[in-house]
């Protein structure tokens, strides 16, 4: 939840974005209750009357990441496949980037149990992006001289986006993920997807992201 420019934020909000982006950068098991009460300028003692535990801070952000998904599904206009794809598209990873430690650490924070049983949401969006290539192929926008398994190729993309981040930290040793990160993980994104289409529907396709990226460029903040 972000307030208006013109409506500070409280208390609890700034707390939970320190947080977020702390536990994003540090990861859950690294953080302290004193660094987020340091990073909000208040004190530890104000800190856990709001959240007890940090514990209480995940599942608060938890709810924060479902209420964006529940959002964003209730706006939902059915466009053209491309416009659509690229919206799930750009949707999935930032979320993915915005709530990282929600995906990454859970093993450090879930109960056992939690830690191994398939999230709902991330179903969901698998389902989403598996519905959007049906789309492609009913509206013969696949190549006629390819074999192509929808099976395998959902997968495949879903990968590129899900662990995107994962593969920036892991790998590259980044902490703090930019849009200039996030579009290294889109054209990644595409150059499994483009090379099955045909070439009509590539150039719609990289048309719709030229202009939906271009948005979330110029409102981007490394996070």
């Amino acid at each position: 939840m972000v307030p208006s420019p013109s409506t500070p934020a409280t208390t609890r909000v700034r707390i939970l974005d320190a947080s977020r982006r702390i536990f994003n950068q540090r990861g859950y098991a690294a953080t302290t209750q004193a660094e987020i009460a340091a990073a909000v300028g208040i004190s530890q003692g104000n800190l856990t009357y709001h959240f007890p535990t940090k514990r209480d801070l995940v599942a608060r952000l938890e709810e924060e990441a479902r209420e964006r998904i529940r959002a964003r599904r209730a706006a939902l206009r059915p466009e053209a496949v491309a416009a659509d794809y690229v919206e799930h598209l750009l949707f999935a990873m930032s979320l993915t980037r915005d709530y990282r430690f929600l995906l990454r650490d859970r093993a450090q924070f879930g109960d056992g149990r939690d830690a191994l049983e398939p999230d709902p949401e991330m179903a969901a969006d698998f389902e989403e992006l598996r519905e959007l290539l049906r789309r492609i192929e009913k509206d013969g926008l696949f190549r006629r001289d390819l074999q192509v398994d929808l099976e395998v190729l959902t997968r495949s993309l879903w990968i590129v986006s899900r662990y995107w981040p994962d593969y920036l930290r892991e790998s590259e040793g980044l902490a703090r993920v930019g849009w200039a990160d996030q579009e290294r993980g889109i054209q990644h994104h595409f150059a499994v997807l483009l090379p099955y289409l045909t070439a009509s529907a590539r150039r719609e396709f990289e048309a719709a992201l030229l202009v939906a990226a271009g948005r979330l460029a110029v409102e981007d903040e490394p996070e």
